[in-house]
């Protein structure tokens, strides 16, 4: 044993030969030193374990190539790009919605140099980072006033922790809903120190349930948007117009948390049912919340819309500082709105507009063209064909409504990986890759796949199953 311990190669020779190699050029010195020590702790508890027993298995020709391997899989970032086959457009857990080519470049010029952020160009002194893109909400929305905060779920805790804070807020039993990362209404609204005041059954709620609701511990009216959750069936709900009416008689602000931030009308492809911001503050809603992302295609972050007085209300509120928007962020933000100036323009270059919104034949062209690629490719190992199915919007909007699609399904041959053991072994290529699983088939939908990724598709393919 001494002597295949003598055998193990020296930290800083290795050192020394790993760094010149391209794989691992960028990687900080102090990252790689410690995968190699990592990787050597490892042959020397095989050795102990009895696992190594033969010197040819310690030879430098030998270790070379796995230690690299395990120091190049080492020094990866740990965030990194993911190849998205699932189909779901605003898929929450691989980054949600993607950027425009536009907000991109945006956001990488407030990195790269300094920038008028909170500095008045005209005026030569110090200025609002929100002034960047007021303007371009209000002539988007139709709202008097516009804040953007870094996320909804801040929009909708500073809204409420200025206007309706240790008084009551009125909101519908059957919208007290709780979204993705345990996102609860009513805890958000404890936490704003809002008094929560549910009305109405689960199932139905009526305008009557509101008027007997309010006293003169009312603070506002609030709606909120259900996301992926639906009650169906014997249902009734207080439309935003009736909730204004009601806001209006009783001299009380309404609130409504919309959660995707949609500006586009979807009707034209089947989606209906979807509210949009425009239409939220054409019913008089007096503060409107969304996400930047999700549906609208931007950066994370919360918008806030609506009546003057109250938006500056918000905007004065301390924990402002807090949940402030960073340059970045607004950067890209700001670049995407303008792109919503030419709604054409928009779904062209909007992501997950454009994802959204392909044409059913273009995605079945695109996945032939990756059908015929991964024939040739996984030919002996797995039946390719290409059959309709359906993708989703994701992200909580359009729960109901499926897009037509057309799906690239792979079916083991004798002796290939199943699904299961695929899927597992494409979460570790590089990049990896993540479908979706149904029966016997691992599925791989075209329409959340740029043009330029079908042959990554094919390569990564290959790495896994040569694992």
């Amino acid at each position: 044993m001494q002597n295949l311990f003598r055998l193990l190669p020296a930290v800083d020779a290795v050192l020394a030969d790993l760094t010149a190699l391209p794989d691992l050029a960028g990687a900080p010195r102090p990252l790689v030193h410690d995968a190699i020590t990592d990787f050597l702790d490892g042959l020397r508890a095989d050795i102990k374990a009895g696992r190594i027993t033969d010197p040819a298995q310690l030879a430098p020709e030998a270790l070379s190539g796995q230690c690299a391997q395990f120091a190049v899989a080492a020094c990866r970032p740990h965030f990194r790009r993911v190849v998205n086959a699932t189909g779901v457009v605003v898929h929450t857990n691989l980054g949600r919605s993607l950027l425009a080519e536009a907000a991109i470049d945006a956001a990488a010029a407030a990195c790269r140099r300094y920038s008028n952020l909170e500095f008045d160009l005209a005026a030569g002194e110090r200025g609002s980072r929100y002034s960047h893109v007021v303007a371009i909400l209000q002539k988007l929305t139709g709202a008097e006033a516009a804040l953007v905060v870094n996320n909804n779920a801040a929009a909708v805790l500073i809204a409420l922790e200025t206007l309706a804070k240790g008084r009551e807020a009125i909101v519908s039993r059957g919208q007290l809903v709780e979204i993705g990362g345990s996102f609860r209404i009513p805890e958000v609204m404890a936490k704003s120190g809002a008094i929560l005041r549910e009305v109405g059954a689960t199932n139905r709620t009526h305008p009557r349930d509101y008027e007997n609701a309010i006293t003169e511990d009312t603070a506002l009216l609030l709606k909120v948007h259900a996301s992926n959750y639906r009650i169906i069936g014997f249902t009734k709900e207080v439309s935003l117009p009736e909730l204004v009416a009601i806001g209006r008689a009783h001299n009380l602000p309404v609130m409504e948390d919309l959660g995707s931030g949609n500006l586009t009308d979807f009707a034209g492809i089947g989606l209906p049912g979807e509210p949009t911001v425009q239409q939220a503050v054409a019913s008089g809603a007096d503060i409107v919340t969304f996400s930047g992302d999700k549906v609208l295609g931007g950066p994370q972050a919360g918008i806030l819309v609506g009546k003057a007085h109250y938006i500056e209300a918000i905007r004065k509120n301390p924990l402002n500082r807090a949940v402030r928007i960073d340059k970045m962020t607004l950067a890209a933000l700001e670049a995407t709105l303008r792109l919503y100036l030419d709604p054409a323009t928009a779904r062209k270059e909007i992501p997950t507009l454009a994802m959204i919104t392909a044409a059913p034949e273009a995605l079945a062209k695109k996945a032939r063209r990756l059908a015929a690629i991964l024939k040739k490719s996984l030919a002996g190992r797995y039946a390719v064909k290409a059959a309709p199915g359906a993708s989703r919007v994701g992200g909580g909007a359009f729960p109901e409504h499926d897009l037509p699609t057309t799906l690239v399904s792979l079916t083991p041959l004798a002796g290939a990986p199943s699904p299961d053991a695929l899927r597992e072994r494409l979460l570790v290529t590089d990049p990896p890759l993540v479908g979706r699983i149904e029966g016997d088939a691992f599925l791989l939908d075209p329409r959340t796949l740029a043009d330029d990724e079908l042959k990554l598709v094919a390569r990564v393919l290959d790495a896994a199953l040569a694992g």
